[in-house]
């Protein structure tokens, strides 16, 4: 039997996109400030005051409470069902490295085709997870 703690990995792994974005933002944000490109005051209440590399990333970091959230709850499900197997780790790493994708064109080039293709792979991941995890739970 597989060790289903390593369902984890793939976990760690989006939680560690997510703390590198924030890391980014903050550099990003405090590089806008001393090079006199945001008004501070006006970007307090207003966040489309930063400029564009700033709202990028802040836009994406909004992005990796979406689907990942799904993510998480399906990968604690088939952990607490001790349903972690070679392809359920395959999809989740698959999944993972589509929000790393992800996350990189839309903090750089942020061209659209490309992201929504990043995008719906890692969607499409998570509806094969779900219906693997219900015809579990079904039969």
């Amino acid at each position: 039997m597989m060790n289903q703690n390593l369902i984890f990995v793939p976990v760690l792994m989006q939680v560690l996109l997510v703390f590198m974005l924030y890391i980014q933002l903050g550099v990003k944000k405090a590089q806008a400030v001393k090079s006199g490109n945001v008004n501070r005051k006006k970007a307090a209440l207003d966040t489309n005051e930063w400029p564009e590399y700033v709202i990028k990333i802040s836009n994406n970091i909004g992005n990796q409470f979406e689907t990942p959230i799904i993510f998480y709850v399906l990968s604690i499900v088939v952990y607490l069902l001790s349903s972690v197997n070679i392809a359920v780790l395959t999809l989740s790493w698959i999944y993972v490295i589509s929000r790393y994708a992800h996350a990189y064109i839309h903090t750089h080039s942020n061209y659209v085709p490309h992201r929504l293709r990043a995008f719906l792979v890692g969607v499409v991941i998570l509806i094969f997870l779900t219906v693997y995890l219900l015809s579990l739970l079904i039969v």
